[in-house]
């Protein structure tokens, strides 16, 4: 029995292989058949453009601030603040405490484009394959798998320095202590360096996918002879 799973197994991985290959072959391209090294350059090119085009304008001061689909607000625990603030006339505060933890963001995604670049260079032909007749995100959600750790022992310390280099701390200590001083609340404290740095991430893969759906969807977004011959295959 257990022999019978593993043969029935084998034959499914050839097959699979084997109508990929079949698919690539009869794909008609001007230079000749697309190669398993075209799809594999093809895919890497794709994930740098999504980080080129994408990751960088997170660097750039307001990159997160003024994206909505990357601005970071108060975690749940502190929206009482915000909020409570913004009704006694402080909102000016409540501004600027937004605005430092997604300055803090901003310094530290200028990292992530190495630790991408080293994951992308990383990649086999597997990878590329299961990337490229996958889902919709296939691409970021490998990005997500092998880049997390890195990334987040990367952020984590920087959004720390950025806090501590924009007065952060002196502000967070303002604002939370005047809101600590109002009548019927309950004291808050919060460290908010974890928080940011899991929003930094969440950002980061939120625009990888942008551009991945883009170049998936759109071929006016495939910037180049290969990704078009390769993102062809994902097409039919």
């Amino acid at each position: 029995m257990i022999k019978r799973i593993i043969l029935i197994v084998a034959i499914f991985q050839f097959t699979a292989c084997s109508e990929l290959q079949q698919v690539i072959n009869q794909l008609p391209t001007t230079g000749g058949v697309i190669t398993n090294d075209q799809i594999g350059s093809g895919l890497k090119e794709a994930l740098n453009v999504g980080i080129t085009k994408q990751v960088s304008k997170l660097a750039i001061k307001d990159g997160f601030y003024k994206n909505n689909l990357t601005k970071i607000l108060l975690p749940a625990e502190l929206q009482k603040v915000d909020n409570t603030l913004r009704k006694i006339g402080l909102s000016k505060l409540a501004d600027e405490g937004l605005k430092v933890l997604n300055r803090a963001a901003e310094d530290a995604v200028g990292e992530a484009i190495p630790i991408f670049v080293d994951a992308i260079k990383g990649m086999s032909f597997n990878d590329a394959k299961d990337i490229l007749l996958g889902d919709k995100n296939a691409a970021t959600n490998y990005l997500k798998t092998s880049t997390t750790q890195a990334l987040t022992a990367k952020f984590r310390p920087i959004i720390q320095n950025s806090f501590q280099k924009v007065g952060a701390d002196e502000i967070w200590s303002n604002l939370i202590t005047k809101y600590n001083t109002l009548p019927l609340t309950n004291n808050v404290n919060s460290d908010l360096t974890e928080y940011v740095t899991s929003e930094a991430l969440k950002g980061v893969f939120t625009m990888v996918e942008v551009e991945e759906l883009k170049i998936r969807t759109k071929v006016s977004e495939r910037s180049s002879d290969l990704l078009k011959k390769v993102f062809a295959l994902q097409d039919k």
